[in-house]
């Protein structure tokens, strides 16, 4: 199976394929080692620099092409909402979905947490969903397995958020500058493997803010190459980090009755 896209703007392929082709940002690595992508109809091995107007080609296998980036929960004339897998952009799901029809990208997932999506099927919808967003209406509780054993067994923690744009992650203290973070915890378990399952509640919604925040409270989430205990990962052999957006309500009001949707997903 051939997908060929045309680039917009600079960029490099790596981060095109991230943000358009889900199924060949899977396999990047090998696509590139058989030189199964091409430019301009000239195959490549490596990332490359890449200008707009080109063209990609990538030529996926059977099997490659038929690895599902998401799965459709619930879709009417006015939402849509996918299941994420763990390993995908966001914006490569917006732009499979954008394939199909109009959509609209109402928030993101880290690339490795899996979980819930919502997305506007129309201008209208979008505008209530953003601004039902911008004013926490809309209720965002996750499942994270966590290094250790937490003080308790649910609290309510703030603290500040300060971006690190040049590193690409964030800080957290208790006060000074930075944007207000809230996230709730709820302990389900404790395994003998030295984790906790969390049920976590986003009050807020920043970059990176349940990771920072559970790693400045010394319980990273199992396999975050970011925030977390890299021996501790090692050790566990994560790779990848276990955080699903497991529940997303919309209350009544918002777009008339109140939604409900729940992931299958568990850790």
């Amino acid at each position: 199976m051939v997908k060929n896209y045309r680039v917009a703007q600079p960029t490099t392929l790596k981060q095109f394929t991230d943000e358009n082709c889900a199924q060949a940002s899977f396999c990047l690595r090998a696509l590139l080692k058989a030189r199964e992508v091409r430019v301009n109809g000239v195959k490549v091995a490596n990332d490359v620099p890449l200008s707009a107007g080109d063209e990609v080609s990538y030529f996926l296998t059977p099997a490659q092409a038929r690895r599902t980036a998401f799965l459709r929960v619930y879709e009417d004339a006015h939402i849509l909402v996918v299941d994420k897998e763990s390993g995908v952009n966001a914006e490569a799901v917006f732009s499979a979905l954008r394939e199909e029809g109009e959509v609209y990208f109402l928030h993101r997932l880290d690339r490795n947490t899996a979980g819930l999506m919502l997305f506007a099927r129309t201008e209208d919808a979008a505008q209530k969903l953003l601004d039902a967003f911008r004013t926490r209406k809309i209720c965002k509780r996750y499942l994270a397995l966590v290094v250790g054993r937490m003080p308790v067994r649910h609290a309510v923690e703030e603290a500040r958020l300060v971006k690190d744009e040049e590193h690409a992650r964030v800080r957290i203290a208790r006060g000074g500058e930075g944007e207000y973070i809230c996230t709730e915890y709820e302990v389900l378990s404790v395994r003998e493997d030295g984790t906790s399952l969390l049920l976590v509640t986003l009050h807020t919604g920043k970059t990176h803010q349940i990771r920072a925040h559970l790693a400045f409270l010394g319980h990273p989430v199992v396999g975050d190459e970011k925030y977390g205990d890299t021996a501790f990962n090692r050790a566990l052999h994560a790779t990848r980090q276990r955080l699903i957006a497991k529940q997303l309500v919309i209350p009544r009001g918002v777009l008339g009755e109140e939604f409900s949707f729940f992931s299958e997903r568990e850790l």
